[in-house]
Parts: C-alpha cells; sequence; structure tokens
C-alpha cells in the first residue's frame, strides 16, 4: 500500500531558549512552557526556506540510499515561498550539485518539480499528491514531499514565542515501509474566512534586511484562529468519520474511534493546540451521538455548566458570519462554552486517556521545535516513530491519525497504518541528530537574527549542505537577477 517509507529534518542550528525570552519580556516562563514550548529555532546567515528544504532533501536521499533515477516526483510544501515563479526547481537544483560533487547521478530529467501552498496545509496536499501520482503514471517511482518555512512573527506580538524555521522531507512510496496512507478513506474541508491569518502583498513596506532577503510577517487574529482551527479540523474529521460509518456500517458510531485510534498528530502552532482541537472534535461528536449527549450532560453537571447552552453552541449552524468579520464579536473565543468545558476536564482521568494516551507519541520533543508550519505535522510523526523505536515500543499495525490544518481555513484527516517492517525505517530517522547541540542566542543576537543584521551574528560552521552564496541586485539594461539567490554547496572537504 502507498504511503510514508523515510523522514528526514534538518533545522537551523540558532535556537532561542523560551525562559530566556520569558525573562527578556518579563512573561512567566511557567505559562509559556506550559502552553508554548521551551525553544523555538531561527534561520541563520546564508539561510532561506530554500536551502533549508534542500538540507532535508539532500539527508533523506542518504538517509534512505535513494535511487536519484527513480525520483518521478520532488514536490515543496511551504507558505514562505520568495519568488512566486520557481519552486521545487530551486531545490532539485541544489540536490543535483550534491550528487554530482558525490559523484552520484542526478535527479531524474523527468521529475515532476510541484510547489503547493495553502499556509500550513501546504505540506499535506503534496503528500496526497504524490500518493495520486504513485496510483497512476508514476506506478513504479519514488516520490519526494519537503514540508518548509520560517515563521516569524513580530516583536512584541502574541505570536512571537511561537516562532520556529525547519524542513523535514519525505519519502513516499506505493511500498510504505513505516505508514500506509488511507487516502480513499481520509476527509477534507475548507471554507474561506477572510481574516484568519494572512499574507497580503501590501505588508511589504518593511525596512529592508542587510542580507537582502524578505521578512514575512504574518497578519493574523489570535482568538479567532483558533476558532477557525477547531472547525476546520472537527469538520475534516466529521468527513473521514462517514466514510468510516460507510465502511463499518450503520450501527458504527463515529464517537467510538476516539478510543479505536491508537496515535493522532495534528498541525502544531504550538504546544496545547492539538489537545484543544483533538477534545473539541470529540466533544462536537458527543454531541451528534444520542448516548453521547447523555454523556455531555453528565460532565455539564459536574462543570456547573448549562448543558443545553452547551449543546446549542456545538450543534447549531456554523457561527462564523460569511466572509465578513465583526471586530470584537466574530474576533472573540467562538466557543466560550466549551472552552470552559475543557478547562473542567483537563483535571479528569478523560484527559489522560483522550489526549496523554492519544497525543502523547513523539509530543514531549516537540516542545524544543516550535511552529514549524508545514513541517510541523511530519515533523511529530517523525518524533513519534522515533520515539517508539528508541522505547522499543511494539506498534505494527497501530491505526494512527494526521490531522493537519491551513489557516484560511481547511484542514486533511488521514488515517493511517504503521508497517508491519516500520522499525528498520524509522531506525533511520534522523530527529536527534537534526536537534544537535544548538547555538543559544542572547537577546541582543536574537534580535539582530530577526531584524536581518546577520553580521552580527556568528555564523556556524556548515558542512555538506546548502547555504545561500548572496542575492542579485542587478536590474538591466541587459541582465537581470535583482532579489534572485545563489545557491552554494559546502561539500564533505570544507568541514570546519
Amino acid at each position: 500500500m502507498s504511503g510514508i517509507s523515510g523522514l528526514s529534518l534538518y533545522l537551523p542550528q540558532y535556537r532561542v531558549r523560551l525562559e530566556d525570552w520569558s525573562e527578556w519580556n518579563d512573561e512567566p516562563w511557567g505559562r509559556v512552557q506550559g502552553v508554548v514550548g521551551r525553544s523555538f529555532r531561527m534561520r541563520g546567515p546564508g539561510q532561506s526556506v530554500y536551502t533549508l528544504a534542500a538540507n532535508a532533501v539532500w539527508r533523506l536521499i542518504r538517509d534512505y540510499d535513494i535511487d536519484p533515477a527513480r525520483v518521478g516526483m520532488l514536490a515543496l510544501g511551504t507558505e514562505s515561498s520568495s519568488d512566486n515563479s520557481a519552486g521545487a526547481i530551486i531545490i532539485k537544483g541544489m540536490i543535483n550539485d550534491a550528487l554530482l560533487a558525490h559523484g552520484r547521478p542526478e535527479l531524474a530529467r523527468d521529475c515532476e518539480v510541484p510547489e503547493f501552498k495553502h499556509a500550513c496545509l501546504g505540506g499535506v496536499y503534496g503528500l496526497k499528491a504524490a500518493l495520486r501520482y504513485l496510483s497512476a503514471d508514476g506506478a513504479g517511482r519514488l516520490a519526494i514531499v519537503v514540508c518548509a518555512d520560517i515563521a516569524e512573527y513580530a516583536i512584541g506580538s502574541s505570536g512571537e514565542p511561537t516562532q520556529g524555521a525547519g524542513a523535514v522531507a519525505m519519502l513516499v512510496d506505493g511500498d510504505a515501509k513505516l505508514l500506509e496512507v488511507d487516502l480513499a478513506g481520509s476527509g477534507s474541508d475548507s471554507e474561506y474566512r477572510m481574516v484568519d491569518f494572512r499574507k497580503p502583498f501590501a505588508r511589504f513596506h518593511q525596512p529592508p534586511r542587510d542580507d537582502g532577503q524578505m521578512q514575512d510577517l504574518p497578519v493574523f487574529n489570535g482568538r479567532y484562529s483558533t476558532s477557525c482551527y477547531i472547525d476546520a479540523t472537527h469538520h475534516a474529521m466529521e468527513a473521514m468519520l462517514t466514510k468510516r460509518v460507510a465502511r463499518r456500517g450503520d450501527g458504527y458510531r463515529p464517537v467510538d474511534y476516539f478510543d479505536e485510534v491508537d496515535a493522532v498528530f495534528m498541525h502544531r502552532p504550538y504546544h496545547r493546540m492539538p489537545a484543544t482541537g483533538w477534545v473539541m472534535a470529540y466533544l462536537f461528536e458527543l454531541a451528534a451521538d444520542d448516548a453521547g449527549r447523555e454523556q455531555l450532560r453528565t460532565y455539564c453537571a459536574d462543570a456547573g455548566i448549562d448543558a443545553g447552552a452547551l449543546l446549542a453552541e456545538l450543534t447549531a449552524p456554523s457561527p462564523f458570519r460569511g466572509h465578513g468579520v465583526t471586530v470584537g464579536e466574530d474576533t472573540e473565543d467562538v466557543f466560550p462554552l466549551a472552552k470552559v468545558l475543557r478547562q473542567y476536564l483537563r483535571k479528569t482521568p478523560l484527559w489522560a486517556s483522550l489526549v496523554g494516551e492519544k497525543l502523547g507519541l513523539g509530543s514531549e520533543a516537540m516542545r524544543d521545535l516550535g511552529n514549524l508550519y508545514t513541517a510541523a505535522l511530519p515533523a511529530w510523526i517523525a518524533s513519534g516513530l522515533r520515539q517508539a523505536v528508541d522505547d522499543k515500543l511494539e506498534i505494527a499495525g497501530q491505526e494512527w491519525l494526521a490531522l493537519g490544518y491551513g489557516s484560511g481555513d481547511a484542514a486533511e484527516a488521514l488515517p493511517m497504518r504503521v508497517g508491519a517492517g516500520w522499525r528498520d525505517a524509522a531506525a533511520r530517522i534522523n530527529f536527534a541528530e537534526a536537534l544537535g547541540t544548538p547555538t543559544d542566542l542572547s537577546e541582543a543576537e536574537y534580535l539582530a537574527l530577526h531584524e536581518g543584521r546577520t553580521a552580527q551574528v556568528q555564523a556556524a560552521p556548515v558542512h555538506d549542505e546548502f547555504v545561500v552564496d548572496h542575492v542579485g541586485t542587478l536590474d538591466g539594461p541587459d541582465f537581470h537577477d535583482l532579489g534572485i539567490e545563489y545557491y552554494r554547496f559546502v561539500g564533505p572537504a570544507a568541514r570546519g
């Protein structure tokens, strides 16, 4: 069955410890740690979203000894593109340079090179496209889907501690070694939410950076975006569970899926968000089920909540008002009573079984990655598989769920099954190596990197990877390369 046969990560060297960040900004470290995580990475001098992606792909090729001639698709999922024309072809060019430097053949000339964009969901769309490719004209080939992003937020904004940068490359195969993806059983959702999280070109009235690169700070509305996440993941789950009912028969209760699934991995903008989305999906299914509603009433009685009002909140038509938004009304929490119930449930045994057991695998290590946008979901899957190897867990045949989300807003629910021979492929996942021994930034260095003053931060030594050599500045009349990044492969001989 088609699915994922390999995963490799690349993270920048530069780290911001959130305990330090909390001290710099007089924020409560305990709360930041509990809600957000422990640290995040930042792109360093000579790094861009394309070098991050290429470095992850290069590691995947080496880690899994991939024959370049078999790769028929190299797809990029990102929302950090700095070129509106080229995308994955840039990565292909860099990979070919590395292959030639190592005396290996280049990627096939007939390799497709699409780019997928929809906020943090682009990588999942790329994965689905790769699976469809392998089932049709790409049968017998391999596909690589790389998810890469640079998540930067304005200094002082609520998103600032949720930054991150990195890339994850996935080997997609018609004979999956790690995770078999049940594409026919997947669920989709999309509904336009005007001011959820956007990156309009009108933002680019920003001061120029010393490194010549642009800074992609988003426009977002935090509470509204959380409600959008809840709404989209719920409807993607509902679409998937509708297919599950059709397969199992009318006697199947969708709410039973929350007990049946062995492990869940979701888009992870910060540590607490997946738990919020998963518990909300459960509450929605309870509200749609006769016996489930009785259970909800019991929860409400224990929590001191009006059960009728909560059921009305969970079963009402979508609370979002079309494409328009009323500031101060629609931008507040759309599910306030459900939030109160979640806070109560957090103190009960249900939370341990519903969240701790289902979302626990690989979760702890993810506290040190920050928000990787498109790469957040595959990074968590990689972390879970790597933990299963390290802890000698028996997970073959387990049913897993990958629940992706992209602001704006859309979601995908992909049911997966762990392959029988998963352990050998999972043992090659370079999660610990990608974390490496990072360089912790001081406040001054952090601000310098954030503002593009890269000369004020010492460049880390690189080995067997790609860097931005320089950015073009010529604007004619006979030659134009203004803003184009030129890349350089720093080979094995350049160690130190």
